[in-house]
């Protein structure tokens, strides 16, 4: 990490201490291999009493850290922008090195032959870097949604997951939202647009299972029963199962994270607050560390641990094998010519 100066800082001690303050939170979890957003940190000083949640706190503290980076006084790797990133192609120096590149990065697919298939969506691009990094150790796909998922997303999503089931496992999706009218919302309606394209391609693909009855018709009960003959398992468990795992009522009372006023123009907003009322909860507000536990423990609920260990070892010898051919590569290289030559 860095603290480089750009320009001279003077701040006075109020705001002084809230940089140093919001430098520790970063620091905490820099330690523990996460870097955060503006509204990570902000929530977590709302948490502890340092601010007031409002928009101008907000608004306030970006200005503050923004100076103090400028000024060498908050690091730069502390805090990220995930919405704006570079792209571009990879280019290596020779074919050695990406042969070593591939050997570091070979995997196999872990979750092949395992009873569940397991996703996780999570509503906010900005936690991407906190969800991507336990799905990775996990080896678990994952998707931010950015809000409500398209149509063609959420179609293209269906046939993928229906692709799982004829494979004979079950299809585990792990949602994380924020708890407001729109973020509650979004986990009923991936729920019922996944069930609804997986229900009718479905039938359209096993017409013989239905008696030659209209694909739109099919009771959705009746076409999760025609699937549980594919899976060959011994489980009550629903073929797919869309699963919220975060930010629900029993979070929010055992951590207290920072409550907001409940958007009212928000259509959904009357029976929210009929249900939940007159307050909604932001998913960043949870610590990053609590949020991968929440994903761990769903998954160690249902992998295999037999399967799991049997293939990374399979897959430590096969990378073994790309690693030794790197370290002899100008012998691989003389062969190959010299099988030209013959």
């Amino acid at each position: 990490m860095a603290r480089l100066k750009y320009r001279r800082w003077n701040p006075g001690p109020i705001n002084e201490a809230l940089a140093e303050k919001a430098a520790s939170i970063a620091r905490q979890y820099a330690a523990q291999g996460y870097d955060m957003t503006l509204r990570q940190i902000f929530y977590q000083m709302v948490a502890t009493g340092e601010i007031p949640n409002t928009i101008q706190s907000y608004k306030r503290l970006g200005d503050i850290l923004d100076d103090a980076r400028m000024g060498g006084e908050f690091d730069w790797g502390y805090m990220v922008d995930r919405t704006r990133n570079l792209a571009g192609n990879t280019h290596w120096s020779d074919p050695a090195q990406i042969i070593r590149a591939t050997a570091r990065s070979y995997m196999l697919d872990r979750w092949a032959g395992q009873p569940y298939r397991i996703e996780c969506w999570v509503e906010k691009e900005a936690l991407a870097g906190v969800i991507g990094r336990v799905a990775g150790e996990l080896d678990v796909d994952y998707f931010p949604c950015r809000g409500y998922v398209s149509q063609s997303e959420m179609w293209r999503a269906a046939r993928r997951l229906r692709e799982y089931i004829e494979g004979g496992q079950r299809v585990l999706v792990l949602h994380l939202g924020d708890h407001d009218p729109s973020g509650v919302d979004m986990s009923r309606d991936i729920r019922d647009r996944l069930n609804l394209f997986t229900d009718v391609d479905w039938v359209r693909d096993h017409p013989g299972s239905f008696r030659g009855m209209d694909p739109l018709e099919v009771p959705h009960e009746q076409v999760q029963d025609d699937m549980y003959a594919h899976l060959d398992q011994d489980s009550d468990e629903p073929p797919l199962e869309v699963r919220r795992i975060a930010l629900n009522m029993d979070q929010i009372r055992e951590h207290n994270p920072p409550p907001n006023p409940a958007k009212f123009s928000d259509s959904r907003a009357t029976a929210y607050v009929a249900e939940h009322g007159r307050s909604s909860w932001e998913l960043d507000a949870l610590r990053p560390d609590l949020l991968a536990n929440l994903i761990r423990d769903e998954v160690y609920a249902v992998r295999d641990v037999d399967l799991w260990s049997a293939m990374v070892a399979r897959e430590a010898e096969e990378r073994s094998i790309l690693e030794e051919t790197t370290s002899r590569w100008p012998e691989v290289v003389r062969y190959l010519r010299d099988e030209e030559q013959d």
